[in-house]
Parts: structure tokens; sequence; C-alpha cells
């Protein structure tokens, strides 16, 4: 089993490497372009990969506190079920006495 989850992790690692060295490689200056650019076109092209890379930080953000809050509902879920537990036996014990059915 953790053999599996392995596996998938080292996957999803090199997957997220190759498109970090895609994104890098896209924002790289290239001294080999044609000499025709205008210095704006490089403007707008680096412009538009910080974009890109200030917006998949946003997301990877925003996938990192939705997990964190969706692991916080489930403790706080997780402690209301067991005060409820605790609760229900509690009821049970005053209830026995009530009836003399324990001393």
């Amino acid at each position: 089993m953790t053999e599996i989850s392995g596996g998938r992790s080292l996957r999803f690692l090199l997957l997220f490497s190759s498109i970090t060295l895609q994104f890098i490689a896209g924002l790289s200056n290239d001294s080999s372009s044609s000499k025709n650019d205008t210095k704006s076109d490089k403007q707008a092209g680096s412009s538009t990969g910080s974009k890109i890379v200030i917006a998949c930080l946003v997301i990877v953000a925003v996938v990192f506190l939705s997990f964190f809050l969706y692991k916080l509902w489930q403790k706080k879920k997780r402690e209301e079920q067991y005060a409820r537990l605790i609760k229900l036996f509690e009821e049970d014990d005053e209830l026995e006495l009530e009836l003399g059915l324990r001393d």
C-alpha cells in the first residue's frame, strides 16, 4: 500500500518539476532570438511570464489553504462526535441511577 502511494507521490513530483522547468525555460531570456524584437515586446513577454507564475502561486496557495481548512473542519467534526458520544454514556449512567438499577 505504501509502495503505491510512494509511486504516486513520485509521479506527482516529477510532473510538477517538469512543469516548473517548462515555466522557467519560458521565462528565461533567450539571447538567440531575432534582433528585430523591440524592447516593448520583450517587456510584454516577461510581464506575461510573471503573471503566469503569480497565478500558479496563487492557485497552489488556495489549494493548500483549502486542504488546511478541510483538515480543521474534520478535526472539529470529530471532536463534536466524541462529545456527543461521551454525553450519551453520561446520560445512561444517570438513567440507571434513577431507576435503581445500579448503586
